[in-house]
């Protein structure tokens, strides 16, 4: 019971179409494993109250909410909610991004609209959620905010608007951890690298027209340990950490759970 007692916001809990679990939607029921009080954020309804139900499937409490993170008034209103039905928000869990999806391209073909969009989902719908979550957790003076970058923030990546905002959400947090620390407030963010999710070979699949089982295999070759793509789970497990008190005396640090990737550029 590692987070006993404590609220944890999940942005994007829910998830795209594809095989397996998604790590909003892991993070979640792993939070709620370990005691918190879970709040599941997706701009489509349902998929967030599909996270929630099985989150209290597994005995957990979990309650959905809607909300577009690329509007700020839905942040906003998402931390309200939270306060009101908590009186505390212990976790925010900046958990969204979106790439190939979104229309990201390399630097001569990406379109100025896919890059709006792109850099308002990423970057854009964390600042504000961080805008409106830090006032109360400067009153806490006690909180925990998370964010989900990637190795495309530092390794070799061809698609620019992915890469610039995984990478500017670093810099961001660092900046939340330094203005907040002196409030109890720690901000730290994650690193997955190649990873077995719905977002990550699915939309591949679907965008290459290969296969689910091609696109793995090639993902899998890339990876230093084991040749194996990690699972949402790894990255639940590295946020469950970074967001209990064992964690306490972190704050503006970059996690990497890539399997080594991030050692083999270069070579």
């Amino acid at each position: 019971m590692r987070l006993e007692s404590k609220t944890a916001i999940i942005v994007g809990a829910g998830q795209g179409p594809g095989t397996g679990m998604g790590n909003g939607r892991a993070t979640a029921l792993r939070f709620a494993q370990e005691g918190a009080k879970v709040m599941s954020v997706d701009r489509e309804l349902g998929l967030a109250e599909e996270t929630a139900a099985l989150v209290r499937q597994a005995g957990g409490d979990c309650f959905a909410f809607e909300a577009d993170v690329t509007k700020e008034s839905a942040m906003a209103a998402m931390i309200a909610e939270a306060k009101r039905r908590w009186g505390r928000i212990d976790v925010l869990h900046y958990n969204v991004g979106v790439s190939i999806g979104g229309g990201d391209a390399p630097l001569l073909d990406l379109t100025e609209k896919a890059f709006d969009n792109i850099v308002a989902i990423n970057l854009r719908g964390a600042v504000m959620a961080c805008k409106h979550v830090v006032p109360v957790m400067r009153e806490q003076r006690a909180g925990c905010i998370l964010m989900i970058s990637s190795l495309a923030a530092i390794e070799k990546y061809p698609y620019v608007t992915y890469k610039a905002t995984k990478a500017a959400m670093i810099a961001f947090a660092e900046q939340v951890a330094i203005q907040n620390a002196e409030y109890g407030v720690r901000a730290n963010v994650i690193l997955p690298g190649l990873m077995d999710t719905p977002m990550a070979v699915d939309t591949r699949a679907r965008q290459t027209g290969k296969s689910r089982a091609e696109v793995a295999a090639m993902r899998d070759a890339r990876v230093p340990l084991r040749r194996k793509m990690g699972t949402a789970w790894d990255v639940a497990n590295a946020a469950l950490f970074l967001a209990s008190d064992e964690a306490n005396f972190i704050t503006g640090v970059s996690l990497l759970v890539d399997g080594g990737g991030a050692l083999d550029i270069g070579h």
